[in-house]
């Protein structure tokens, strides 16, 4: 009697973000059956979701069809839909429309949203940046502003309109803000006849007591002077204790604003909540060494979902290249097992921090090599640009950077999904 050939060994990897993806790319050539899942059809380079954001570059430009990303890989089935919960013991992806998947091993790469403190009733009037909806929205936000002073004749009215605030000194923050500066101030003045785009306000607000306080003392004291030095008004140790269509209120102050980012902190997708597993005060997954799931050696998680601890004792940022090495280490000991073989457990190797200011500026940190200034700003557009998926798109971002960088123009100044009103 022929023996049935033997099932291949399922794999659901839930988020097609840089830990997800990696993922499924690590997994090639391995006997193994990929599902893909995710609620968007799409994988996003999110560290130039803020240049979307500016104007500075088009959605197409920083994000891929999943399926086009995995066309020549049969051993992988993306699936477009919504999980709303895991069945560990019958190891079975819930999603929302009732149906199910099963799994042998199952990788967790859902990824976080911003997060307010407990105000989550500041989302409508403060959008974080963590999608190309984020991105579009807070967009279209910044360009009705400007064009809604163009035609406003009260000066209180208008000088909200022309007033952008940004929550969080982060590299988010921090990158948003000197670009908003660069567009008023530079891009925008020759458009407009009745206002002088140059006399916006950029207020940069941070509970805490410096700017990019993961940089070095010195690194995040230059990123201040920087910011200062392109218009931008840094608020330090002030925490904002109210967001509305009016403004923020941040040490009893209250600002007038009509434009509101969210870059002050993050939540974890709801992956602890669904295995009822350990998680941090950011619901990020507390996971073994191993990056597995305790007490679900066949469920593993990466990327901003987790929080896992470096060499030296240091929390692992919530990265992309963090999410690369974690989705490739899951792969390897995946196929390890496989093998009836093991792996060690993961480590770290942080490759180093950067964060552009402005258009021309940006801070680097290697650890022993330090960078600030132009030549920062050089290597920190040539990193970005290797890491982009796809010569045309390398190209397409590189000339648009150029073009901004030569003639200050930004070709991405479209106003969509909404009328000549403020949305909020």
């Amino acid at each position: 009697m022929t023996q049935a050939p033997a099932k291949p060994h399922r794999v659901v990897i839930v988020g097609a973000g840089f830990g997800g993806l990696e993922a499924a790319f690590g997994l090639s050539g391995a006997p193994v059956e990929i599902t893909l899942i995710d609620r968007r059809n799409h994988h996003l380079f999110q560290p130039l979701l803020y240049q979307v954001a500016t104007a500075s570059l088009a959605t197409s430009e920083i994000a891929w069809p999943i399926r086009y990303l995995l066309r020549d890989r049969p051993d992988v089935t993306t699936l477009f839909a919504n999980v709303g919960g895991v069945d560990a013991a019958n190891k079975r992806v819930l999603l929302d429309d009732g149906d199910s998947i099963a799994y042998d091993t199952l990788i967790l790469a859902t990824g976080a949203r911003h997060a307010y403190f407990g105000h989550d009733e500041w989302e409508p009037f403060a959008p974080g940046l963590k999608t190309l909806e984020d991105a579009t929205t807070l967009r279209r936000r910044i360009l009705v502003a400007f064009e809604r002073a163009e035609r406003e004749t009260d000066p209180a009215i208008r000088a909200a309109l022309l007033t952008f605030v940004v929550v969080g000194a982060g590299p988010t923050g921090v990158e948003m803000a000197g670009t908003i500066a660069d567009l008023a101030k530079d891009t925008l003045p020759r458009d407009f006849r009745h206002i002088d785009t140059r006399m916006a306000r950029v207020v940069l607000i941070e509970a805490g007591p410096r700017v990019l306080a993961g940089f070095p003392d010195d690194l995040s004291a230059y990123a201040h002077r920087a910011l200062e030095g392109i218009g931008v008004e840094v608020v330090l140790g002030e925490a904002v204790t109210e967001c509305s269509g009016d403004g923020v209120v941040y040490g009893g102050k209250k600002l007038a604003a009509r434009t509101i980012v969210w870059a002050a902190g993050v939540r974890a997708s709801r992956a602890a909540e669904w295995l009822g597993a350990p998680a941090d005060r950011a619901q990020r997954l507390q996971v073994e060494p191993d990056l597995t799931v305790p007490g679900h050696p066949d469920i593993f998680a990466v990327g901003d979902t987790v929080t896992i601890k470096d060499a030296d004792g240091n929390p692992v940022p919530g990265i992309a290249p963090a999410a690369k090495q974690e989705g490739r280490y899951a792969a390897a000991l995946i196929k390890a097992r496989l093998k009836g073989e093991t792996l060690a457990p993961f480590r770290y190797k942080h490759a180093g921090s950067l964060a552009q200011i402005g258009k021309r500026l940006a801070v680097i940190d290697f650890g022993k090599i330090k960078l600030r200034g132009a030549l920062a700003w050089w290597i920190w557009g040539i990193a970005h640009i290797y890491f982009l998926i796809g010569l045309r798109n390398r190209l397409s971002v590189a000339l648009s950077w150029l073009w901004i960088h030569a003639r200050n123009q930004r070709a991405a100044r479209l106003i969509t999904q909404g009328s000549s009103k403020v949305a909020q």
